[in-house]
């Protein structure tokens, strides 16, 4: 509860920013070359910070906090954060000094307009310098993400949880303020990126004094400790980051496609994370501790029941998000992002997305606690072999939907690579027979599915024909679009309580 609280918040702002950056940029040529900026340093830090650090350096740290010896749990710290920030600082001033290199590598059809002078040539140009200036975020984020593990593992849930706030507020304030200024508005929100990772950095500092972990960084890549992370993490780097290695892809093949692509992506997509992030990461983030804890206590039964709660979680908040975002995929746009320079057609273009990404929504979720039953186990190499069958996957599919969809088609190839690494996932637990879904957990899902199409029904039958939205101002869009959520949550937890859901069902996998 606290993390989602604290997430709330920040997912709130981060719509607040994407709402102030639709205002200035709409979906044309300058949002695509800085949603492609912001994209390349983010991916990368799934890699070396949130992503396959995170998941190979709690399991060790929970594990030598145990042991009770803080001295050795702070000279891991301090050779753990040593070691990965030398590596980051030599990827970050390659990424500063090469950002061409990069911008050829993942937008080359940008690269390709520039070497023979075609329409698309100013966006690698403008990439490339943006990049310059996003690029130090992976730097700053990288200890952000670190210090929040150390907290997350000490329990202390709330700072981590609500640090990513300062990026909203620094992208928003740059809109504001910095980006008017310019002759190149997009320039300001990538100033806005940097200054965000910097504010990250600093809020956490006085919580690592408090809590007596802030160490001096020492090189440490022999040290036992350290050569046990890297283990682990070398493989995870991979797997871990399967999603975000799609997303990628996604933005390749979209650098060849119509001017407007790479934001319909990502609009879309920035819906698709505010319920990932409130509820699939925020469930991850809390029980990937607990399960190492479960683990190097050796209670097998007690993992498994937490393992088993957390797909109840998932499925419990993650289905109505899923069939609300498909069902009220226009009127959200509409409300969010439809003025300034965003128009109607942006919205009909980033809805077709939404519904494609929205319908792998559950399994990106599930994705998020099934495969922390391998990392908690400090069991890397499983997951790296169905993240390479996944992400071949997600190849072959956007080879077929591309052709045919278009950046829609990207979008349902993210979406069905998912459900085949949450497949993979699932199974390979249940050969284990680390875990598998319980008798009770398939009555209590059969259960959510009716209530949520009860919701879905109802909805509909309250939603009104998409001219008379567009006829609409602002207010009456959102008061409308407010009471079809209210509507549709009440009848998910009327319908759940006829059913015989309580509150007690929530709570028997952890008893």
């Amino acid at each position: 509860m606290i993390v989602s609280a604290m997430t709330l918040v920040s997912r709130v702002l981060g719509l607040v920013r994407d709402v102030v950056v639709a205002n200035l940029m709409g979906a044309g040529a300058s949002a695509d070359v800085f949603f492609f900026a912001n994209k390349i340093p983010n991916f990368l830090r799934r890699l070396f910070a949130e992503g396959a650090f995170s998941q190979a350096f709690v399991p060790v740290l929970t594990e030598y906090h145990a042991a009770g010896d803080k001295d050795k749990t702070r000279d891991l710290i301090a050779k753990a954060s040593g070691t990965l920030g030398v590596l980051v600082s030599i990827v970050t001033l390659f990424g500063v000094l090469g950002s061409g290199v990069v911008t050829a590598l993942f937008g080359f059809g940008w690269f390709l307009d520039w070497l023979n002078d075609g329409p698309a040539a100013p966006k690698f140009e403008l990439a490339s310098l943006m990049l310059k200036i996003t690029f130090p975020y992976l730097w700053f984020i990288t200890f952000v993400a670190l210090s929040g593990a150390i907290l997350n593992t000490l329990g202390k849930f709330a700072v981590s949880s609500f640090t990513p706030v300062f990026l909203n507020v620094m992208i928003i304030g740059s809109a504001w303020f910095i980006a008017p200024g310019l002759e190149q508005p997009e320039i300001g929100l990538a100033i806005g990126v940097f200054l965000g990772g910097f504010v990250q950095f600093v809020f956490q500092i006085p919580f690592l004094v408090k809590a007596g972990v802030l160490v001096k960084p020492k090189w440490g890549w022999s040290d036992p400790g350290v050569v046990k992370i890297r283990t682990l993490m070398i493989p995870a780097l991979f797997g871990v980051s399967v999603s975000q290695i799609n997303l990628l892809f996604d933005t390749f093949i979209a650098s060849f496609l119509a001017t407007g692509s790479i934001s319909w992506l990502y609009y879309s997509d920035r819906l698709l994370e505010f319920p990932l992030g409130l509820f699939g990461i925020a469930i991850a983030t809390v029980i990937l501790p607990a399960l190492s804890r479960k683990h190097v206590d050796a209670q097998s039964q007690g993992f498994a029941s937490t393992m088993d709660w957390g797909v109840r979680m998932v499925v419990l908040l993650g289905l109505p998000a899923m069939l609300g975002l498909m069902v009220l995929a226009k009127p959200m746009l509409m409300v969010l992002f439809m003025r300034g320079e965003f128009t109607p057609h942006d919205v009909e273009q980033a809805s077709m997305s939404l519904l494609a990404y929205a319908s792998g929504l559950l399994n990106f979720m599930l994705i998020k606690v099934l495969a922390p039953g391998y990392f908690s186990r400090q069991d890397t190499r499983t997951p790296v072999k169905y993240g390479i069958i996944a992400m071949a996957s997600n190849m072959v599919f956007n080879a077929i939907f591309a052709y045919f969809y278009g950046y829609v088609g990207l979008a349902m190839a993210t979406a069905l690579s998912a459900l085949v690494n949450m497949v993979l996932l699932y199974r390979g637990l249940h050969i284990q027979q680390v875990y598998r879904v319980t008798k009770q957990t398939l009555i209590f899902i059969t259960k959510l599915a009716v209530s949520a199409i009860v919701m879905v029904a109802v909805v509909v039958w309250r939603l009104d024909d998409m001219q008379q939205w567009l006829s609409w101002g602002l207010a009456q869009r959102a008061t409308t679009l407010t009471m079809l959520i209210v509507l549709g949550g009440a009848t998910y937890l009327f319908t759940l309580l006829l059913l015989g859901i309580r509150v007690k069902d929530l709570k028997a996998a952890t008893d």
